[in-house]
């Protein structure tokens, strides 16, 4: 950092900074603001910086939160920023460059202050810090003055929806979305989930609620739009403006005495790479409404913003708007298809694709009736490949989007169409030609058998094989390599069942105290057997349990594929026959025994064809005689089986687990926003 640490550590010494949280009252009127605001600086983009940031007017902060309600100085800051903003609209459309570069110095300051006095103090103790008001008694506490807490909120809402978003707005526009995260962040401090907030009931009532469906609006197009941070320095005076040299010699004149040297990378200094290779406002854009939509309904009050995430329409769309919902509004879904397609790499991104498709049935549809699908898909397939790079949340959201995907029948048919040329991330094996399909349940396999080997998270499973489930009705022309892997899956389940089962029935000779004597079959085990059980015993038969659920599921995943598509997947039958003595064990099993008369049948009858042959013959004769056998099969010797469906039902208090998740992406994530990890209480610093 060089002097620019020195820099930042002098400044809870700065005469400016000591005034404003001295003892004495500051007007709004006082020449003293300009002087404060008159400073020219990067917006820190690193922990580093923040952090130092952060430590260094921790005590400006401190004094502030003693004095303020006696002075109510961050009240008078608050009025002046807001009636700077009145006019920012016409500032921006001349380009008024002095009038948006104290505005946003004002809101930066307000933002830094009211991060530490939200993760120091209650809403209602903070509340108090914006209800001075002079010639009052200390104790005075006015409804007029109440509300200017609603006033910054509507007002950074106005800011963001109404001002054109141009170079010398970029950075304004950006730390109003920074100021109203960090005006709901109270949740972070908190390890139950908010539902009774002051700073909730203000967002989704009174003055905020008729800009719900603008604001939400405006950040998706913040999203998709991806715009890149100007050139550090656009928003600061430069002497050869036309009509600006006055302005900017008043400007820089009153800014020597504090900010000059505080630049945090320097005015006109290189961006860093990671931010020269995003938008900064569409991260924090996306971070601020994946916010917004979790945020708990009241009692008398749904959630507006997650109404109008839920509500809104294509811009094509014509059709009326439902009356029963007053945020909804209409979006360019070719453009937000895009950006998803694009942005699948960060969680958050993921994450807002789970709930627009799970939440919202226009985008869901429009979605499922792309024909370039696999521009969605891909990028969800890359996340659940590098699932040992990812963190769990997002390796579930993107499950989840498969689950949900694949609950449409069409969907499930035309990703067999779709032929895909060399997979370049798909290591185990080259792929030059594989259809989208066949690549999907590729993926799935692996991320199963990673689960059973590392993770072993049971509801992981249950997902992948929902899914593959949901599509073994319509696999069609499976390559060769994925009827292999659902096989060798079905090997490996094979294999793990015979040795818990062995594991239980030694606990079980054990715990009887015999060693010779035969031991009824484990499915008819009385209940004077399970008392000698100790409790890792009962885990041996409760894993025994559970790897049978799963095997009956691959079971029925195969004889769902071969009593509705035989025909079609000769490669799965040449795979089945290849593996035909892993079936054996089953064929009596009283738990699978209904579900293996098809593919017992199956393996008998291509099995016959294929002796009647002859021996010594290659892989391309026994497909052809697979084909013609899928012919001549009748098929009413298979016995039909109810049809596989599962849907995604989101669990009971479904806040319980996004909130924690979206405020550790905001920690983690969030631009040029430090917290000190000491202080969180809403999860774990390894969660996420």
């Amino acid at each position: 950092m060089g002097a620019n640490s020195s820099s930042i550590s002098e400044l809870p010494e700065n005469e400016y900074l000591q005034k404003l949280s001295g003892s004495e009252p500051i007007s709004e009127n006082d020449p003293f603001w300009n002087q404060l605001l008159s400073f020219s600086f990067t917006t820190p983009t690193n922990s580093a910086d923040l952090k130092l940031l952060e430590e260094a007017t921790i005590s400006v902060c401190k004094s502030l939160v003693e004095k303020n309600p006696r002075t109510g100085n961050l009240g008078s800051l608050i009025k002046v920023f807001l009636s700077r903003t009145k006019e920012l609209k016409i500032s921006a459309e001349c380009q008024n460059h002095l009038f948006i570069w104290q505005a946003h110095n004002a809101l930066f300051i307000i933002c830094c202050l009211l991060k530490v006095f939200i993760s120091r103090m209650s809403e209602e103790e903070l509340q108090l810090h914006f209800t001075y008001e002079e010639k009052a008694g200390p104790s005075s506490y006015g409804a007029e003055c109440e509300d200017l807490i609603e006033e910054l909120l509507c007002c950074l809402i106005q800011l963001i929806v109404e001002i054109p978003l141009l170079d010398i707005t970029y950075s304004i526009s950006l730390e109003a979305v920074t100021t109203l995260i960090v005006f709901l962040s109270c949740q972070l401090f908190h390890k139950e989930i908010l539902r009774e907030s002051i700073i909730h009931r203000y967002l989704m009532h009174g003055r905020c609620l008729p800009y719900t469906s603008r604001l939400v609006k405006t950040l998706l197009y913040n999203f998709i739009r991806q715009e890149r941070s100007p050139p550090p320095g656009t928003h600061v005076f430069q002497q050869q403006t036309d009509g600006g040299g006055l302005l900017y010699g008043i400007a820089s004149g009153v800014a020597t005495g504090l900010w000059t040297v505080f630049t945090l990378g320097g005015v006109g200094s290189k961006a860093s790479a990671q931010l020269e290779q995003c938008s900064p406002l569409a991260s924090q854009s996306l971070l601020l409404l994946l916010v917004l939509a979790n945020l708990t309904d009241t009692p008398d009050t749904p959630n507006p913003y997650r109404q109008a995430i839920m509500s809104f329409k294509n811009t094509q769309d014509n059709t009326a708007f439902s009356s029963s919902n007053p945020h909804a509004f209409q979006i360019n879904f070719n453009s937000l298809y895009t950006a998803l397609c694009d942005q699948q790499k960060s969680d958050q991104a993921t994450l807002l694709l789970y709930m627009l498709l799970h939440q919202n049935s226009n985008v869901r549809t429009y979605v499922l009736a792309r024909t370039d699908i696999e521009n969605l898909v891909l990028p969800i397939l890359e996340i659940l490949y590098h699932v040992e790079e990812r963190n769990s949340h997002h390796v579930y959201m993107a499950l989840i989007i498969l689950l949900i995907l694949t609950e449409d029948d069409g969907f499930n048919r035309s990703i067999h169409e779709v032929i895909l040329k060399n997979i370049t991330w798909y290591a185990e094996r080259v792929l030059t030609e594989i259809s989208l399909g066949s690549l999907l349940i590729l993926v799935v396999i692996r991320t199963i058998q990673y689960n059973m080997t590392r993770t072993r998270d049971k509801y992981l499973h249950t997902n992948c094989l929902a899914a593959l489930a949901n599509m073994s009705a319509q696999f069609r022309s499976l390559h060769q390599y994925a009827a292999q892997r659902i096989i060798s899956l079905f090997s490996l389940l094979s294999k793990k069942h015979n040795k818990v089962l062995e594991q239980a029935t030694q606990s079980l000779r054990g715990s009887l105290g015999s060693n010779d004597s035969p031991l009824p079959d484990y499915h008819f085990w009385e209940m004077s057997d399970c008392l000698h059980f100790s409790e890792t015993k009962l885990r041996h038969a409760q894993d025994l349990n559970v790897i049978e659920e799963v095997i009956r599921m691959m079971l029925e995943i195969i004889n769902s594929c071969l009593t509705n598509s035989l025909h079609h997947n000769p490669n799965l039958v040449y795979a089945l026959l290849y593996k035909r003595d892993l079936f054996e064990q089953f064929r009596t099993h009283p738990s699978f025994q209904d579900i293996m008369q098809n593919i017992d049948l199956v393996i008998s009858f291509f099995s016959s064809r294929l002796e009647q042959a002859g021996a010594e013959l290659s892989v391309e004769r026994v497909l052809e005689i697979i084909k013609q056998g899928a012919v001549a099969l009748p098929k009413d010797r298979l016995r039909k089986f109810p049809e596989l469906k599962f849907k995604y039902v989101e669990e009971e208090q479904p806040e319980e687990f996004f909130i924690p998740y979206v405020w550790s992406l905001v920690y983690n994530s969030a631009v040029a926003l430090y917290w000190n990890p000491r202080d969180i209480q809403l999860f774990t610093m390894d969660s996420g």
